[in-house]
């Protein structure tokens, strides 16, 4: 799963079966399995493409699309609040 800018999700979804295609490849060989690449990506303010569920159902558990999309929202969050807080304390200092 990755959480890039909201305008680059298509792009990401792309480079992430692209980066995993050898190890799918190599999995396949070593264990004679049959494998597949599920890309999850959402955007950091929640954004998906619409082909993105039909991906979700294919991971087994049934994760919730609600659920993922939370996750990637709170770690927005997080590091938002991070930056402001460096950012508030460097504006203290300053002055």
């Amino acid at each position: 799963m990755t959480v890039p800018s909201d305008r680059n999700v298509s792009l990401k979804e792309y480079e992430k079966i692209s980066k995993y295609k050898d190890l799918e490849i190599e999995i396949q060989k070593m264990w004679h399995l049959k494998t597949t690449v599920i890309p999850v990506v959402i955007g950091a303010l929640g954004m998906i493409k619409r082909k993105s569920e039909d991906h979700i159902k294919q991971i087994p558990g049934n994760p919730c699309l609600q659920e993922l999309q939370k996750i990637a929202l709170n770690g927005t969050a997080h590091l938002l609040r991070r930056a402001l807080s460096m950012w508030s304390k460097i504006l203290l200092f300053h002055n």
